[in-house]
């Protein structure tokens, strides 16, 4: 990557109408980030810890977890930095390897999602099957290549961004360096690139989406010949805590990319519900339900010396 700019560090300018709220979005930031590493941690602990849980589908939410940990890292203790009444500054690198971690992340997740789709499909349409097709090889194969592939698009996007030159104003005018607010700073004429970022950033999540939609159809032709309502009742609640997690997911990138005129207060706004609150809610979606999940968790927070004496 060329490094054409004489630009050596920028300055975030966070949420957008947010003056005099600092100290309120600092307390409910810091809340949110606390709970979304706890969670998520629980979650991997509780995987990993319990034998009855190394099946391909919790194998993919452990993966999950760990995205989730990572994912609102990449901006959050910046955003958390400056808002604490610290200096906005970021430097070139950092700049670039807050927009290269968001993106590799955020495909690796939507990847990942319609992995676990892929996996559903096969479980309720292919049971006498599942162990076979889903084994140790496949899911290794599968895992890799959602970090593979969401690599390949985050250094993609990363090297249309930073190509250009960036010779003048350096305040971004958003809360973490994202592709649109990175390329209105831009020396050069944008409109080729944002056109061809669009239609990256927006093709990747809909082709995730398409699969995700034709998996989920096949699953609902499957369940409803199911002759029991309680068989098609299990069935279900199976695919009911991946089916939420999945709108939570999906809809922020709708919201951002594909509204017609960008909205700087909306874009904060649902980013903030995609980087922090959805995988805060996670755990919650992935363990109120499933008892085997919220079993092992209880023996996870028994092994705690603080509240294993209560």
């Amino acid at each position: 990557m060329t490094n054409l700019s004489i630009v050596t560090q920028f300055v975030l300018m966070g949420i957008p109408h947010a003056e005099g709220l600092e100290t309120m979005l600092f307390i409910m930031f810091l809340s949110f980030y606390i709970f979304t590493l706890l969670g998520n941690l629980l979650i991997f602990l509780a995987i990993i810890s319990s034998t009855r849980l190394h099946t391909p589908m919790y194998f993919f939410l452990c993966q999950l977890s760990m995205c989730d940990i990572f994912f609102p890292s990449v901006s959050s203790p910046k955003m958390l930095f400056y808002l604490s009444g610290n200096s906005r500054a970021i430097s070139y690198a950092g700049c670039v390897c807050q927009l290269f971690f968001y993106h590799f992340l955020g495909c690796t997740e939507c990847f990942l999602y319609t992995v676990m789709a892929y996996d559903r499909f096969v479980a309720i349409c292919y049971p006498l099957r599942y162990s076979t097709i889903m084994n140790h090889r496949v899911c290794a194969f599968l895992a890799i290549g959602t970090s593979f592939f969401g690599c390949i698009q985050a250094t993609f996007l990363t090297t249309l961004t930073f190509q250009l030159p960036y010779c003048g104003p350096n305040e971004v005018d958003y809360y973490f360096c994202d592709i649109p607010a990175m390329l209105k700073l831009a020396c050069a004429d944008t409109s080729a690139l944002e056109m061809v970022g669009l239609i990256s950033v927006g093709l990747m999540p809909l082709s995730c989406f398409f699969l995700i939609l034709t998996s989920y159809s096949c699953i609902l032709c499957s369940i409803l010949r199911i002759p029991s309502a309680e068989g098609q009742h299990r069935a279900f609640s199976t695919c009911s805590a991946h089916l939420t997690a999945i709108l939570l997911a999906f809809m922020p990138v709708v919201l951002i990319y594909l509204q017609p005129t960008p909205n700087p207060w909306l874009n904060a706004a649902v980013q903030v519900l995609n980087n922090l609150v959805t995988p805060m809610l996670n755990p919650l979606i992935y363990s109120l339900r499933n008892k085997e999940v919220k079993c092992s968790l209880k023996k996870v927070l028994q092994q705690v010396p603080i509240l294993s004496k209560k």
